[in-house]
């Protein structure tokens, strides 16, 4: 049966004549210019601005609090020659900040060390035992993190009692009590006053950067857009101009660890755009640290040996497959333990790969609109993540319970956790309570907005043209979704490995395009034949053997009264392509 996973929430408020004349002589058509209305650019200064979105509007570093601070130890460090120890995080922004940094570094002629802690033997952020190696060891006389250090209190006060300053730069929610590190450079630090407080932790290592180098250095901008890409940072104000630019750099970059990369990822730079960053490059790069030692990205993203590239690409690329395998083998087994009886489920096995349950968590949260809790049990420890609806606030649903925990963090949609085995029922009962007598149970589905509706015979090619002026897309600016309904399905056929997609011909008042609609090939019957079909649909370029067109790709299905099948069709051989 066709069924929407999300509650569908139309816009309506049509923009102005006055604002569709503007919009006109930037040469948007009037379906752009009406999303761009919706989201708040309703008039000629903002319509400029976000337009324009120029590299010299980004603001001047030395707003963040502690930059000056923080620039001035690092070139004393530089002068002196002091062992400077770039300390970031195991994901795809730490391992771009960390590029950043160590380029900018590179730059000064610093003397420096990189380490991205291993999940699973450092954990995240500063790590006591690693900072004491670093400085016993490597005789590191600075350490500069980057993507972390606002919650390392204990690795940070070891490391100033030993005289080794420690320069922190985050943009992870500020815990109540700073640590006492010689500077703390954040966009949201309760001292400063900077104007964008939404900076990935690569955006926070380019403003350092830019500081140190007395200049916006664009050669480094490809690695702050996989980054703020990877990390789902709001994709508005500096974030969007340093996506924007990013990604022209990223499509003509000429770092060999990226080229190898997307020829191993058969990504075509000239269709680069920042889907094929969120998709492909950034969960390749996070498979590495999901999986195993992160060190070797920071080689592929700033090395210049060829060899050695391709080796670590090719490397990624087989941990990114291995990845999507043990990310699938545990939601078919996860699926098995669901508890229809209960508005969460909490799910917890011996042997799952705790890499990866945040991901899995989320697949199955798609599928129930459930919060869902994944949790690997090994040594009488129930350790893992949680995901959950915009109904339900976890963080909220689970704090005032923090003695059943050994570890627990998080925010309002998703959450990390520790507990012992002994406590998963407590867990399950105190967050299903939560949610029944809070009434939060009938809250339903996560919420999408539709922003237009639809009629095929106005599209064309130049409608793409006109929407890719409000790109690049990303939280806080999604991509436009919108409503189509009243069409007919002319095809409908199976594509890809085992069916598992599915290919649909549209028809519309003579008008007809193609949807892809993936992993939905085991309903391709019910597309054919449902009646009241409407779709939710983005918009997309296909090219297929030198042949350019628009196809629309499904977010989400729904059908307006009953469904009738003919189950007698379901055996016949569909199509498949």
């Amino acid at each position: 049966m066709i069924s929407s996973k999300f509650d569908w929430k139309q816009v309506d408020q049509a923009p102005s004549e006055p604002f569709l004349e503007l919009a006109k002589k930037e040469d948007l058509d009037n379906l752009a210019a009406g999303i761009l209305y919706e989201r708040g650019i309703d008039d000629q200064a903002k319509l400029h601005d976000f337009l324009s979105a120029d590299l010299s509007q980004l603001h001047d570093p030395y707003l963040l609090h502690d930059m000056d601070k923080a620039v001035e130890r690092i070139r004393s460090a530089i002068e002196a020659g002091q062992q400077i120890l770039i300390y970031g995080d195991y994901d795809a922004d730490g391992m771009t900040s960390s590029s950043i940094m160590q380029e900018a570094l590179e730059m000064l002629g610093a003397e420096y060390q990189v380490y991205l802690p291993n999940r699973f033997t450092d954990g995240y952020g500063p790590n006591l035992s690693v900072y004491k190696y670093f400085i016993e060891q490597q005789e590191t006389s600075l350490i500069v993190t980057v993507d972390n250090g606002v919650a390392g209190h204990e690795a940070i006060a070891y490391a100033q009692e030993q005289g080794i300053d420690v320069v922190v730069t985050d943009h992870h929610s500020l815990p109540d009590n700073l640590p006492d590190a010689y500077a703390i450079v954040h966009p949201e630090h309760p001292e400063g006053d900077y104007p964008f407080k939404y900076l990935a932790g690569c955006g926070v290592a380019f403003k350092l950067a830019s500081a140190l180098l007395e200049g916006i250095p664009n050669e480094l901008l490809d690695l702050v857009a996989i980054g703020t890409i990877a990390d789902m940072v709001s994709l508005t104000g500096e974030n969007r101009i340093l996506v924007k630019y990013g990604l022209q750099m990223l499509a003509q970059t000429e770092r060999i660890g990226l080229q190898e990369l997307m020829q191993v990822a058969d990504i075509d730079p000239s269709d680069l755009n920042e889907e094929t960053v969120g998709f492909k490059i950034a969960p390749m790069l996070n498979a590495l640290g999901r999986l195993d030692d992160p060190n070797p990205a920071v080689e592929l993203l700033t090395g210049f040996d060829d060899q050695e590239a391709g080796e670590i690409a090719h490397m990624i690329q087989e941990k990114n497959e291995e990845r999507k395998q043990i990310v699938q083998d545990i939601y078919d087994q996860a699926l098995t333990m669901i508890d229809p009886g209960k508005p969460a489920q909490v799910l917890a096995k011996e042997g799952w790969h705790p890499g990866v349950l945040g991901i899995v968590a989320g697949r199955i949260l798609e599928s129930l609109s459930q919060p869902v809790i994944l949790l690997n049990i090994e040594d009488g420890r129930a350790k893992g993540s949680a995901r959950s609806v915009e109904a339900v606030n976890i963080f909220a649903a689970l704090n005032p319970h923090r003695d059943i925990f050994d570890a627990f963090g998080g925010h309002a949609g998703a959450a990390g956790m520790t507990l012992p085995v002994e406590n998963l029922e407590k867990l399950s009962d105190a967050l299903c309570s939560y949610i029944l007598d809070n009434g939060l149970d009938k809250a339903g589905k996560n919420s999408l907005t539709i922003d237009e509706e639809l009629h095929l015979p106005d599209l064309s090619l130049e409608t793409i043209k006109s929407l890719e002026k409000l790109s690049p897309f990303g939280m806080d600016n999604k991509k436009p979704v919108f409503l189509l309904k009243d069409f007919q399905v002319l095809q409908s056929r199976t594509m890809g490995q085992n069916g598992a997609h599915l290919k649909l011909k549209l028809a519309q008042d003579g008008a007809e395009f193609d949807l892809v609609a993936f992993s939905q090939g085991h309903l391709a019957q019910e597309f054919a034949q449902a009646s009241g079909l409407e779709l939710a649909v983005t918009l997309s370029v296909s090219k297929w053997n030198g042949n350019t067109s628009l196809q629309l790709m499904l977010v989400d299905a729904r059908v307006q009264g009953v469904q009738l099948i003919d189950i007698r069709a379901k055996s016949a051989q569909l199509p498949k392509g």
